[in-house]
């Protein structure tokens, strides 16, 4: 590659990335095209040779999508059958029924932070929003008591914890073991879930009072007769997650050295979804009284949503690799280190600086995530601080949603709230999990 000027980097960089917000932001043009067109601005303006920028979109379309699209693929037909058959109706219901209504909160927000894993955030809410509105209903408290707990948990398990698209994206795209992803991205969750969930959900609750919705208020329980297993449900969720981590733990604990071939094997992440998701299709779809055919169309349908997931996401590493290509990630290395700032700081800080602008939490990993991986030293840093390092850009990417988020929108019509009363719960909410799990990604990040 052909060395360019750094200060024409810089200029480089800050017209590309200004086009890019501008095309999105005020020209409402689709992420995917806006990314695309950023980058080669970027590209072009540094001052590239023409085949340097060809080669930097197709490395990055070719390198990002071979690592995630399987994962996420697979991903989201497992979270369709486990939505399908019941299975989060299963786990909600259960996990109410033993903490008991006072500490329903508590059930409500490590249920939302399980489901999230494999289901998408959308639907996840809609599938358990009934249940926190019939405990509101049923108590005679504001419904916000038990809905900010779910919708904490659903966000954890949305940004922190893989096989969702965004925390494998990043860890892909930095280069790291899903295993260490999995167990830091745990430890924050779970703090940013007690913190923005049942805590910041009991405050909320006491503050405003917000009467169950009308169009629910009325509506049937959940026959439970018809929900499969709770014991099964968390058991094969736990397939992909403890393969996975086995085969992490394998390649440090001599212990587990003979065993150590099977479970690398066992434990790639797209076989291990691949294994939950063959059983979830056994399990509870044919046993739960699906067809094949009817399976298929279920799985089929999941996938819809995935092709914008991966293409936003490999216009994320095109935009990495024209970083990386033109020398622009050598020069924000540099200014990084001058200004002593560690690396998890600053992915927290760009990350949140795109969420804040753009909205799209998506867009908003893919981009610091590309930014972070362009940066000199990354490969050489312990795959425990690149887990701490992804996690800091799930917070950052988690914060601050405001008018520009679709999900602030959702939430709103759901749960019956008006706009400033949605920014002083929602948004809040949002930047407490960001917030929290970017706090224990750094306090963990000094020790690794």
């Amino acid at each position: 590659m052909v060395a360019l000027n750094p200060t024409r980097l810089v200029i480089a960089a800050v017209i590309g990335l200004a086009v890019l917000l501008l095309l999105i932001i005020k020209f409402k043009i689709h992420a995917m095209i806006s990314i695309l067109i950023g980058a080669i601005v970027i590209g072009v303006t540094a001052g590239m040779p023409f085949t340097d920028i060809v080669t930097a979109v197709n490395d990055g379309i070719s390198n990002t999508l071979k690592g995630i699209a399987l994962l996420v693929g697979l991903g989201s037909m497992f979270g369709a059958i486990l939505e399908a058959s019941g299975g989060a109706q299963t786990l909600a219901v259960t996990m109410v029924r033993k903490f008991g209504d006072e500490k329903a909160a508590w059930a409500l927000g490590i249920t939302g932070l399980v489901i999230a894993m494999p289901v998408f955030f959308d639907a996840g809410l809609i599938i358990l929003i009934p249940l926190a509105f019939s405990l509101a209903k049923r108590t005679n408290r504001s419904s916000l008591f038990y809905v900010i707990p779910l919708l904490a948990g659903l966000a954890v398990g949305h940004a922190f914890i893989p096989p969702t698209p965004g925390p494998v994206l990043v860890a892909t795209m930095l280069n790291v073991d899903l295993g260490w992803v999995i167990l830091i991205g745990i430890f924050c969750g779970v703090c940013a879930m007690i913190v923005a969930g049942p805590i910041w959900g009991s405050i909320c609750g006491k503050k405003y009072f917000i009467p169950v919705p009308e169009h629910v208020a009325n509506q049937e329980e959940i026959d439970e007769s018809k929900l499969p297993s709770f014991w099964t449900i968390v058991l094969i969720i736990l397939i992909p997650l403890v393969l996975i981590i086995l085969k992490s733990l394998a390649g440090v604990i001599p212990a587990m050295a003979p065993a150590e071939p099977v479970l690398t094997f066992l434990g790639e992440p797209f076989l291990a979804l691949l294994i939950a998701t063959v059983v979830a299709m056994f399990i509870l779809g044919i046993r739960h009284g699906y067809k094949l055919d009817e399976l298929e169309k279920i799985m089929t349908k999941s996938l819809e949503p995935t092709g914008l997931i991966l293409l936003v996401t490999a216009c994320g590493g095109v935009l990495r690799y024209m970083l990386q290509y033109s020398g622009l990630g050598d020069v924000i290395g540099n200014a990084v280190s001058s200004a002593n700032l560690p690396i998890v700081i600053v992915a927290f800080i760009v990350a949140a600086l795109v969420r804040i602008c753009v909205g799209s939490s998506t867009v908003a990993m893919t981009m610091a995530a590309g930014i972070i991986a362009a940066m000199p030293g990354i490969a050489q840093l312990s795959p425990l601080y690149l887990a701490c390092v992804t996690a800091a850009v799930a917070g950052g990417a988690t914060v601050c949603s405001h008018f520009n988020d679709s999900g602030f929108w959702l939430v709103k019509s759901l749960v019956g709230l008006d706009e400033k009363t949605t920014l002083k719960t929602w948004t809040i909410m949002e930047t407490l999990v960001g917030g929290t799990g970017f706090i224990v990604a750094l306090i963990i990040s000094f020790f690794v």
